[in-house]
Parts: C-alpha cells; sequence; structure tokens
C-alpha cells in the first residue's frame, strides 16, 4: 500500500479527493476553504462572512479562525472585528514563488499573443470548482475582459474550465461534477451539458472554446496542458469581444495562436528544471507546428531521473485523471 504521503503524490489531488477512500482530514480542508475566502492581502472578512463565502456553521469558522490566527496565517482586526491574511500565509506565498522567473517566461509568451489578439490572455490553474490566473496578459486596446493574477473564474462557465474538465479522464472529469452540483448545482448543470462536446472538441481539435457562456459578450478559447510541477492540467486561455470575434473567427484566428501558445508554454514547463538551474539560455525553446497531441501526451517521469517519455493520446488511464 505505502504511505499515505506516497499514495497521495502518486494519485494525485484530484484522485484522492474523489475516489472515495476516505483519506482526507476534514479539519484541514475546512481551514483551507476559510483562506480561500481571502481574495487579496487585503480583503477584511468577519466569521459570519466567511461562513457565508464558505458554508460552514460558524462555530466552526470561528474555532479555525482563532487556530489560523495563532499560526499566523491570519491576523486579526480589533477594530474591525475582522481578520485578514497573516504574515505566515504571505511568507508561504512568496517561497512558493521561487519559480518566478518561469512565470515572467510564461508571461512573455502570453504578452506575444496579446500583442496580436485584442484580449485578455491568461495561464490559470485549477482550485476546486474555478480556476486561478497565476499570469495573464492584455493589449493596450483590449476591451470587455479585465481579468488580472489571483483572480478567480468559474469552472462551469469559462472556456478554461471546460477545457480543464475535457483534459481529465472520463471518470475523474464526471466525478468532478457530482462534487460541483452538491454546492453549485447550476454550474453543474451547464457544466454537464457541454462537456461531451467539449471532450470532442479537444480530441479533435486540440482546444476548446466558450461562445457567450460567462458572459453574453465573450467569447473564449482554451487549451489544456500538462504541469509536471503542479501535477495537475493546467490550461492557456484568452477571453475576447464577441461583437469582434465571433465563432468562426475564434476557430479560424485565434485558436491556432492559441496552440502555439500552449506548445510554447508547454515546452517551458516541460524544461522548468533547466530553469530553476538557470541555464535557460542555453536551451532553445522550439514551438511546434499545431500538434496537441504533444502537449497533451508527454510528461516527465520523475522514477526515470527525470527523463521524458512519450505516451500515446488517451491511452493511459491515471488516477489523478491524466489520459
Amino acid at each position: 500500500m505505502g504511505r499515505r504521503s506516497e499514495r497521495l503524490s502518486k494519485q494525485g489531488m484530484l484522485a484522492s479527493d474523489l475516489s472515495g477512500e476516505g483519506d482526507v482530514i476534514q479539519v484541514v480542508s475546512r481551514a483551507f476553504d476559510v483562506l480561500r475566502c481571502f481574495e487579496g492581502h487585503e480583503a477584511r472578512l468577519g466569521n459570519l462572512e466567511i461562513s457565508n463565502r464558505c458554508g460552514l456553521p460558524r462555530s466552526t469558522v470561528s474555532r479555525l479562525t482563532h487556530t489560523l490566527t495563532r499560526m499566523g496565517q491570519l491576523v486579526y482586526l480589533p477594530r474591525d472585528q475582522k481578520y485578514r491574511i497573516g504574515p505566515s500565509a504571505v511568507a508561504m506565498s512568496t517561497s512558493m514563488m521561487k519559480g518566478l522567473q518561469l512565470r515572467n517566461l510564461i508571461h512573455l509568451r502570453l504578452q506575444d499573443v496579446a500583442e496580436h489578439l485584442p484580449g485578455t490572455v491568461g495561464f490559470v490553474i485549477p482550485d476546486r470548482f474555478h480556476l486561478v490566473y497565476l499570469e495573464f496578459a492584455r493589449a493596450a486596446n483590449a476591451l470587455g475582459l479585465h481579468e488580472s493574477t489571483g483572480s478567480r473564474i468559474s469552472m462551469a462557465s469559462t472556456a478554461a474550465g471546460s477545457a480543464y474538465l475535457a483534459a481529465l479522464d472520463p471518470e475523474v472529469g464526471d466525478a468532478l461534477i457530482n462534487e460541483m452540483e452538491r454546492e453549485t448545482p447550476d454550474a453543474a448543470k451547464l457544466a454537464r451539458s457541454r462537456i461531451e462536446i467539449n471532450r470532442r472538441s479537444l480530441r479533435e481539435h486540440g482546444y476548446v472554446t466558450a461562445f457567450g457562456t460567462w458572459s453574453p459578450h465573450i467569447n473564449g478559447c482554451a487549451v489544456p496542458l500538462w504541469s509536471p510541477q503542479y501535477q495537475t492540467y493546467v490550461v492557456v486561455t484568452i477571453g475576447l469581444l464577441s461583437a469582434m470575434y465571433d465563432e468562426k473567427r475564434v476557430h479560424k484566428e485565434v485558436a491556432p495562436r492559441m496552440l502555439d501558445l500552449a506548445a510554447a508554454v508547454g515546452a517551458l514547463l516541460d524544461g522548468e528544471g533547466d530553469i530553476f538551474a538557470n541555464r535557460l539560455e542555453r536551451k532553445s525553446i522550439g514551438v511546434p507546428a499545431h500538434n496537441n497531441n504533444k502537449i497533451m501526451t508527454e510528461e516527465m517521469n520523475g522514477l526515470e531521473a527525470g527523463t521524458r517519455r512519450p505516451r500515446p493520446a488517451r491511452s493511459v488511464r491515471a488516477r489523478d485523471g491524466r489520459r
């Protein structure tokens, strides 16, 4: 069986939560639910507001905020009778920013696309039923969509969320939607109605689109790719004004650029060991033709001294949701 930590590292976060093994420690999960309520370092919330946001009893929230305050994850503001993110949480997030050079390189790739398309281009990671912008770029004349680093977007109604769900193994993606239904039934209904169409689009074209599902004024295109660093799918995505980019134009003009962007970002993620060793200047990063199979089907095999091992698209079934 192995130790629990070993099993989690092999299965991935999503599988451990949804496989029914019952080995998730609820108090830890709830503590992170509380911390998720604080969007931005300046957010100030009381126990009642936190309770309403994360759906936990106020008594439970009170105990959690007390503990998190003692740990330095939160700070209590007596005058406001509210909490805000504490120094330990900031320090923790800062230590996790050691990949800043990688993120800067990703940002440059996003900016290249933003200079040609008047929209908001993003690099996002999943967080329960949402996705969070790690990086973004937009042209000076971009209109209609103004997400920024740290912004959270819906998994159900956005192109990025649709791409992420479509990339997961069907049983894992369906389980995630079932879990979503318990908290946000309307979002789950929307995700379920589009999941097969999105899976087919990803399988046949390598990308996923969304037209007016997040906003009637916004159309989107997104490409998922596997991240060895985060051991999950991440997504490159773009949102554009529907008045400027209708469905036909998104497929013809936007999708090819997003596939190229995903290939470039995927190359950066695959070569992140070289980035951390400050050897990037000696590593050429090529952008292959629109071949999403390479993006979706190559991974770093940690058991084979970091060598890369290609595998056929969607032929390998892993409990963390990879295909």
